[in-house]
C-alpha cells in the first residue's frame, strides 16, 4: 500500500492541476480586503442579499478558489479553521441583516486575522529540502493520525472479539479509502474547482456521515463493556451479530475516517508542491517517513489495547470512538457554515480549539454539547429502568 500510494502521489506532483500553483499570498489577502472593505461600506441592513452574496464570493472565488486555504493549511491549520469560522459568521450575520456596526465588528475581526496570515507569509524565507521534509512528515502525521486511531481501534475491537479473521474487513475499507481519496484529491484540483464546487461541501457532508457511523459503533461498544454481557453476547450471539450488515458498518468506519483525511491529504501535498518546486524528493521522504511513523505507531496502540483489562479496552474504545464522532460533527459544521450552507452565529467570547473541532459558533456549541449529554441522557434512562424494574413486585 504505501509503495502505490508514493507511486499516486509521484504522478499528483508531476500532473498538478494549475490551480494549485504557487502564488502570491499578499495579493490573495489584498483582493479579500479590497473587495470585503467595499462590500461592508455597501451594506444595507433592509437589502442584505448582496452583501452576503459578495462575502460568499471571497470565501469561494478567492480564499479557497485560489488555493490560499490549502496552502495557509500547511502554514498553520488553527489559523485556516479560524478563518473559515470568521467567513462563516461574517456572511452569516449579513444574511440576518445585522446592523451595520454589527457587521462591521464581524468584518474588523475577520480582517484582524488575514493581516495575521499576512505576517505568515512575509516571514516565510526561500524553501529549503530540510523544511520541505518537515512539512511533508508533519502534513500525513497530522492528518493520518485521526484516521489511525479510528482503524486500530476497530481492527484491535474485532480481535478482542475472537474475531481476527474478519479484519480484512477494516482494512478493505481502508484499501477503499485510499484511491477514492486519491481520485477525489485531484477532482477537486482540476474539475471540480473550474466548475465552482467547494471542498468544504464536500469536507462537511463526509465528516456528518463519519460521524454517523462513529455514534452507532461507539454505543454498540459500550453496552458490551461489561465481561458478563460480552460472555453471554459471544456465548450465544456473536455470529449473528457479527453478520455481513454488522461488518459492512465498521468497514464503512474505516473507510469514511481514511477517506476523510485522505482527500485533504492528497490537496495539502499538491499545494505542497506547488510551493516546493524541485523538492519532490524532500517531499517523498518526508511522507515515507511520517508513513513508517504512522505503523509504528498503529502496532504500539495495537499491543497496548490487546493488554488492557476487558472493561477498560472496550470502554475506553467506546469513548474514543464517540469523542471522534464529536470532533467530526464540529469540524463538519465549520466547513459547512464557511460554505454558507448553515447559519453562523459568532460567539466572541468563546474560544477555539481547533484539535477539538470547537469554534466560537453558537450552532457548533449547540451541536456538540447536545452529543456530550446524549451518554448521560442514555444512562440516567438505563438507570431509572432499572430501577423501575427491581422495585417493581415479582410475578
Amino acid at each position: 500500500m504505501p509503495r502505490r500510494f508514493l507511486a499516486a502521489l509521484f504522478f499528483l506532483f508531476a500532473g498538478m492541476p494549475a490551480a494549485f500553483a504557487a502564488f502570491d499570498g499578499n495579493a490573495v489577502i489584498d483582493a479579500i480586503v479590497k473587495r470585503g472593505e467595499a462590500a461592508v461600506a455597501a451594506y444595507d441592513p433592509a437589502q442584505p442579499l448582496a452583501a452576503a452574496s459578495e462575502f460568499s464570493a471571497l470565501y469561494f472565488d478567492i480564499f479557497e478558489g485560489s488555493g490560499m486555504e490549502l496552502d495557509l493549511g500547511l502554514k498553520s491549520a488553527a489559523l485556516k479553521t479560524e478563518l473559515e469560522v470568521l467567513f462563516g459568521a461574517l456572511n452569516g450575520n449579513a444574511m440576518r441583516g445585522v446592523p451595520k456596526t454589527e457587521l462591521l465588528k464581524s468584518w474588523d475581526t475577520l480582517h484582524s486575522r488575514l493581516e495575521s496570515a499576512r505576517a505568515l507569509y512575509a516571514e516565510e524565507s526561500a524553501a529549503s529540502a530540510g523544511g520541505s521534509f518537515v512539512k511533508s512528515f508533519l502534513i500525513l502525521l497530522r492528518e493520518g493520525a485521526e484516521a489511525m486511531l479510528v482503524v486500530s481501534a476497530l481492527a484491535t475491537y474485532l480481535r478482542r472479539a475472537g474475531a481476527a479473521d474478519r479484519v480484512w474487513v477494516i482494512y478493505a475499507g481502508v484499501a477503499v479509502a485510499i484511491p477514492l481519496s486519491l481520485l477525489t484529491g485531484w477532482a477537486i484540483g482540476s474539475v471540480l474547482a473550474s466548475t465552482g464546487a467547494s471542498l468544504a461541501v464536500i469536507e462537511g457532508i463526509t465528516m456528518l456521515l463519519a460521524a454517523a457511523v462513529l455514534f452507532y459503533v461507539s454505543f454498540w461498544m459500550f453496552s458490551k463493556r461489561e465481561a458478563k454481557r460480552w460472555e453471554q453476547w459471544v456465548a450465544g450471539q456473536m455470529e449473528r451479530a457479527l453478520d455481513s450488515g454488522s461488518l459492512l458498518t465498521l468497514g464503512l468506519a474505516a473507510c469514511l475516517a481514511v477517506y476523510r483525511e485522505g482527500a485533504e491529504t492528497v490537496l495539502f501535498y499538491q499545494a505542497l508542491a506547488a510551493s516546493a518546486p524541485g523538492q519532490t524528493a524532500a517531499l517523498t521522504a518526508g511522507f515515507a517517513a511520517a508513513t513508517l511513523a504512522l505503523g509504528g505507531l498503529y502496532l504500539l496502540l495495537r499491543q497496548a489495547a490487546l493488554r488492557l483489562p476487558f472493561r477498560l479496552f472496550f470502554g475506553g474504545t467506546a469513548a474514543l470512538l464517540y469523542l471522534m464522532c464529536v470532533i467530526f460533527v464540529g469540524n463538519a459544521i465549520i466547513e459547512l457554515q464557511a460554505a454558507a450552507w448553515l447559519v453562523s452565529t459568532y460567539l466572541p467570547s468563546f474560544p477555539q480549539i481547533s484539535w477539538l473541532g470547537l469554534a466560537p459558533t453558537r450552532e457548533g456549541l449547540l451541536a456538540q454539547g447536545s452529543l456530550l449529554l446524549l451518554p448521560a441522557v442514555a444512562w440516567l434512562a438505563l438507570r431509572w429502568r432499572r430501577e423501575n424494574r427491581a422495585a417493581q413486585p415479582a410475578a
